[in-house]
């Protein structure tokens, strides 16, 4: 509640555009509760660690002296390495001095490349449900977010023509996650070129997040949208650290795309953040240098079991839910219970010890939904399961909802 004060207001319009924006409230109910017991199936953090000889490297590098500035666009070797592995696992060609650009986690090139191409209006259209911090960072950026509406009887399939019919003299940006936070939704090779075509007819600049490419599940595969014909071009792709190695606290991520877009970015990067942390980029340049793919494959197996075990039981409860088919999320319809998605976390956190979280914070489309993570151990999740079922039907409703 505001109060008179006799001073002017002392924060922004824009602060309040997005106030009330996330699910801070219960981050903050979580940590004030005992955590002997509790299962945590909220944070979209990888469960395993970060590797040795990353670790090594970081605390080499600080040992040796490195904690000074580092260039605003990142250590030239980090921007190499990255380039390297953007073409061996996209075939993708990236010029590491002017298209490339290091940052501090996904969530600063997100705010950099708005605040890079929007002007006050301009709108960005993005699927709904989408990551929570999307609508945030339009908004921020002065711009506007238009929402395209995706549901669970199409797997929260991106129809690229109803994007384009949300299209306005306004619009600039399409965005996406793929694979897709809240839901796990893998945007399909034929949706992809639909909204290739869509961006190509109408001159628009795609920004396409891609945090969870390596998380691909039931002999799915993931296609970069920058590899679409034509798409490079247009395209500023999203990725990091955070989910593959094991890296969400390291905070380190970049941008790659065309020239100018990354130019402008590096512009706005050099008066705000000044450069990326400098330990943190040589232990991103270990993570990418070192050989560790037979151990993620057993991190994947892993991730698929919890996967298929919270698909099969949670639509045996009677929390509904499509087919995650990548990132480590699961996003089921909870009407059956005839609570709100908040009353459903609150109560399931104060009651059963379990922490998921309200689907409404990540859109209109979340309604009467809750995401899990199922980034935790197989024993937790088997536990919560057990717990969600007692908790359902204990406030299961027998009439319609």
């Amino acid at each position: 509640m505001s109060h008179d004060t006799g001073h002017k207001k002392r924060t922004s319009q824009r602060v309040d555009r997005i106030a009330g924006i996330g699910f801070a409230r219960f981050l903050k109910l979580l940590h004030s509760m005992s955590k002997e017991g509790l299962i945590s199936l909220s944070v979209g953090e990888p469960d395993f660690g970060t590797a040795t000889c990353v670790c090594e490297a970081a605390a080499q590098a600080a040992s040796e002296g490195w904690t000074k500035y580092t260039p605003t666009s990142g250590f030239p070797e980090l921007r190499q390495a990255i380039a390297t592995n953007l073409k061996r696992r996209h075939g993708l060609d990236y010029d590491p001095e002017s298209e490339i650009l290091v940052t501090v986690g996904v969530s600063q090139a997100m705010d950099l490349v708005f605040r890079a191409m929007l002007d006050p209006g301009d709108e960005v259209i993005t699927p709904d449900p989408h990551y929570i911090c999307y609508p945030p960072s339009i908004t921020l950026s002065e711009g506007v977010a238009v929402r395209v509406p995706t549901d669970k009887s199409t797997s929260y399939a991106l129809d690229p023509v109803e994007m384009e019919n949300r299209i306005a003299p306004a619009t600039k940006v399409l965005l996406f996650g793929n694979p897709a936070n809240p839901t796990g939704a893998l945007m399909e090779r034929d949706t992809l070129e639909g909204v290739a075509r869509v961006a190509d007819a109408h001159d628009l600049v795609v920004i396409a997040d891609e945090i969870y490419s390596t998380f691909v599940y039931g002999g799915a595969r993931f296609t970069s949208f920058a590899t679409l014909p034509g798409m490079k071009e247009r395209t500023v792709l999203l990725d990091g650290f955070s989910k593959r190695y094991g890296m969400p606290g390291w905070r380190i991520g970049y941008a790659a795309g065309p020239a100018e877009i990354i130019g402008a970015m590096l512009q706005i990067a050099q008066h705000t953040m000044l450069c990326p942390p400098n330990s943190t980029q040589w232990g991103a340049l270990a993570a990418l240098t070192m050989d560790d793919e037979a151990d993620f494959q057993q991190v994947l197996s892993h991730y698929e079991k919890r996967r298929t075990l919270l698909y099969t039981e949670l639509n045996r409860i009677g929390l509904t839910t499509a087919e995650p088919k990548g990132a480590f999320y699961i996003f089921p319809d909870i009407s059956v219970t005839g609570l709100t998605a908040v009353e459903f976390v609150e109560k399931l956190l104060l009651e059963e010890k379990v922490m998921v979280l309200p689907g409404d914070s990540f859109g209109e489309q979340g309604k009467n939904h809750v995401r899990i993570c199922y980034a935790t151990h197989y024993e937790g999740i088997q536990e919560a399961l057990q717990r969600i079922e007692s908790f359902v039907n204990r406030y299961r409703v027998s009439r319609p909802v």
